[in-house]
């Protein structure tokens, strides 16, 4: 792909350095130079190159503008990445470099950079020398990532060159987050300035620091101590999933931690030489049970509490109706706003139930008193009510788009999650929005194969989603489009206990997220961007990072023609440079074994896809196997008496014989759900034919009310009307099974002919007395249906 040519003038507002780039043409952004590949992430607005190199060495200075103690900084810093890679560390002289210097990096702030903005910057790099200019020092500092990814990625003892280029850049989006949940799991120090390391080479200038919630108090506040000698501490902390392993498990282990302030100090100082702004989030009126454990006089009932050790939602919330809750929160914020500069709070609000708030006579006073309509009035007075001592004290709030419920805060800004909804609904009332839909940049989510990753909380979000998400919605006019400042992900910790899973549910899905809000729309290119990350790859390799590799792995995408009664598959990775290989037998598959994919292929009997990404004929990825099951059902026309629950439709009745089997994710959108109902579907061979093998699969999950059939029976007619049960298998519900499974009812029958088969699963109505929403309705899930 060749980058667009952006007419320069647009750009730049001085003639001088129009004039250096009026002879340039715009060059591949992949592959550069002959002398040395260029990959940038996030993709610059302009960037072209030219022949030759700058060569760094021992007598490279670094020159800054004089008597200017920030722009020092970055050249100091700029100095530190040189050296971490060639072992050169170039002085920094705070002067102008003489008329005719070469070997030299020049930083300079020129003011007429307009039309880039504050976090915009150019670069020239010719053999002579490199000049790096913006309108302020965050802008040089950000150009200092780009130059730090035109080095190489791993440390070399080798002659170091930049290659000659030009480019113009400045970022789409003034808001370019990630978040960090360190109450669920709380981090050391050390990681914490480390992840802010990563959102610095990424170009992202937001940290949000999300500091308290159910399970622990991380900030110490000098006026309430038994927030950190008591909230910050559980006894015990869930194992495994919360809605796998049953009944739920804990390990006995006191777990906690917290930041003083003046680590909280070294953190803002840290972040805010980097031109990051942190953004603390103290939550409320919900997520609030380990703050009530220190003071329980803060909630409706008095208590006693402890901090939550499994995840969810909980019934206990601050008292809305105890003035005493708002002066301890308004205390609270006065020492956040002493450790913060940040402009805006976070107040959460999202997740709050109304239960209590429902059976309290004070909550119920302050709605009457206050001419409130209900509880999420009341929601919406205490949001308000603590924006208004925000707003005296200089800062702005922002919330989660739970906020809008009731009313929204006239000041807010929104953090939409639950989807788009939340974020066009407050934009079109003008107020500012976050866009952070759960769908595309929830960092907690899968990103490969369910069957081969860590344990996740859910969901599937993999490179090119993210990559391909677009924070604008579509619903907005232009002119409310401005109220998107822009966006960022979000890293829940319930399943994430050490720094290396966090890097790992994170990287590279930063990367992708980082050019989505720094590169213009139309600049995106995602063939691209996948050969770009190769590089970042190496980086991240050098620098020990335990990234995510799910990119390598193949996502085998399988598409039924019920007409020819085939299967179309399709197999893919979010990788470049690699080759892919299969096998249809259950083999392993090898370069010198397995067949090359080159182009969707043709199934149209029974196979075991075994699939694996390769470089070098060295194997890059995991082996994922998928079964296709193509029988006499296959293709099928099939009938439900009585349709799938609306959330769990698959692709409509006929995925009961598509030939694609569900996994172990009740998410994966490949089963059909029946609530509180049973299964019966009717299956027409259009033709007579000899049955002596069916079998049909359900899931169970327990943690979901998901429990497998107490039966399943098989039936089959000549003529759709008069049925003769062959056989049928029952079950009964046993949690010592295990929590999560899938299972195929089998039944073996003497050699039988038949056009019509009925299968009939008994769904067990309501839970057992083991479970622990006993009596409460079940799910019954199933799949493939195999006919033999």
């Amino acid at each position: 792909m060749y980058l667009k040519r952006i007419p320069i003038a647009t750009i730049l507002c001085f003639s001088a350095f129009m004039s250096m780039f009026a002879a340039i043409a715009p060059v591949q952004g992949q592959t550069g130079t002959k002398e040395q590949a260029v990959s940038i992430i996030p993709q610059p607005l302009w960037l072209a190159t030219q022949p030759g190199n700058f060569s760094l060495n021992a007598n490279t200075r670094i020159y800054v503008d004089p008597k200017n103690a920030e722009l020092e900084k970055i050249g100091q810093y700029l100095a530190s990445e040189i050296k971490a890679v060639s072992g050169v560390l170039p002085r920094v002289v705070q002067q102008s470099p003489a008329r005719k210097s070469r070997n030299h990096i020049h930083l300079s702030l020129l003011n007429p950079v307009d039309s880039l903005g504050n976090e915009g910057y150019t670069l020239a790099i010719q053999p002579t020398g490199v000049r790096l200019t913006a309108k302020t020092p965050q802008g040089l500092f950000l150009g200092t990532q780009t130059i730090r990814q035109l080095l190489p990625a791993t440390p070399t003892a080798a002659h170091i060159q930049l290659p000659a280029l030009e480019i113009a850049d400045k970022a789409r989006f003034d808001w370019r987050g990630m978040h960090l949940d360190v109450s669920r799991h709380f981090f050391p120090l050390a990681f914490i300035k480390q992840y802010i390391d990563f959102l610095a080479m990424h170009k992202m200038n937001t940290f949000h620091w999300h500091l308290t919630d159910d399970q622990g108090w991380r900030i110490e506040i000098k006026k309430y101590p038994k927030l950190t000698e008591v909230g910050a501490w559980r006894d015990s902390t869930l194992i495994g999933h919360y809605h796998k392993n049953f009944p739920h498990q804990y390990d006995g282990e006191r777990y906690g931690g917290y930041y003083t302030q003046e680590q909280i100090r070294e953190v803002v100082k840290y972040a805010q030489d980097r031109y990051i702004t942190v953004v603390p989030e103290i939550e409320m009126p919900g997520h609030s049970l380990a703050a009530l454990a220190a003071y329980p006089e803060l909630s409706c009932t008095g208590g006693p509490f402890q901090a939550a050790q499994k995840w969810g939602i909980f019934e206990d919330v601050y008292c809305a109706g105890n003035e005493q809750t708002f002066e301890f929160l308004e205390d609270v914020l006065t020492e956040v706003f002493e450790l913060f500069p940040s402009p805006y709070i976070h107040l959460g609000g999202d997740e709050s139930p109304k239960a209590r708030w429902k059976e309290c006579p004070s909550c119920q006073a302050r709605i009457k008193a206050e001419n409130l309509e209900d509880e999420h009035e009341l929601q919406s007075y205490f949001i308000q009510r603590m924006e208004k001592f925000v707003n005296a004290n200089g800062r702005k709030i922002i919330g989660w788009d739970e906020i809008l419920e009731g009313g929204l805060a006239p000041n807010a800004t929104v953090m939409s999650w639950r989807g788009t909804k939340g974020g066009i609904a407050a934009a079109k009332a003008g107020h500012y929005v976050v866009m952070t839909p759960a769908t595309h940049v929830y960092f907690d989510h899968y990103q490969g194969d369910y069957e081969m990753e860590p344990t996740t909380i859910g969901g599937f979000t993999p490179l090119q989603k993210v990559y391909n998400y677009e924070p604008i919605p579509a619903e907005l006019t232009a002119d409310e489009q401005k109220y998107i400042l822009g966006a960022q992900a979000n890293v829940w910790t319930e399943y994430m206990k050490t720094p290396e899973q966090v890097t790992y549910m994170s990287l590279p899905r930063m990367s992708a997220l980082a050019e989505v809000l720094w590169t213009a729309a139309d600049q995106k290119d995602w063939e691209s961007f996948k050969q770009r990350m190769e590089q970042q790859y190496m980086r991240f390799n050098a620098m020990g990072i335990n990234y995510s590799k799910s990119a390598y792995d193949v996502r085998p995408e399988l598409t039924p023609d019920f007409a020819t009664r085939t299967v179309s598959v399709k197999l893919e990775n979010d990788a470049a440079g690699t080759h892919i290989y299969y096998t249809l037998d259950g083999t392993d598959p090898t370069p010198a074994t397995a067949l090359a994919y080159t182009e969707p292929f043709i199934l149209n009997k029974p196979a075991l896809l075994k699939v694996g990404s390769f470089a070098n004929n060295n194997l890059v990825s995991r082996v994922s196997t998928t079964p296709v099951t193509i029988s006499k059902a296959f293709g099928r026309p099939l009938a439900l008496t009585t349709a799938a629950h609306s959330s769990y439709q698959s692709s409509g009745p006929s995925s009961l014989v598509n030939g694609e089997t569900g996994t172990t994710n009740n998410y994966d959108g490949r089963w059909l759900g029946f609530y509180a109902q049973d299964m019966e579907a009717v299956i027409d061979l259009e033709n007579i034919e000899t049955i002596s093998k069916l079998s049909s699969s359900y899931l169970q999950s327990i943690g979901f009310r998901i429990i497998l059939p107490a039966e399943v029976s098989y039936a089959v007619s000549l003529d759709g009307k008069s049925y003769t049960t062959l056989k049928t298998v029952s079950s009964a519900p046993d949690p010592a099974r295990g929590g999560v499974f899938k299972e195929s009812f089998t039944a073996e029958v003497p050699p039988t002919k038949a056009r019509y088969v009925k299968v009939t699963a008994r769904n067990i109505m309501s839970l057992p007395d083991w479970h622990r929403a006993a009596g409460q309705k079940a799910w019954l899930f199933a799949d493939e249906i195999v006919v033999e």
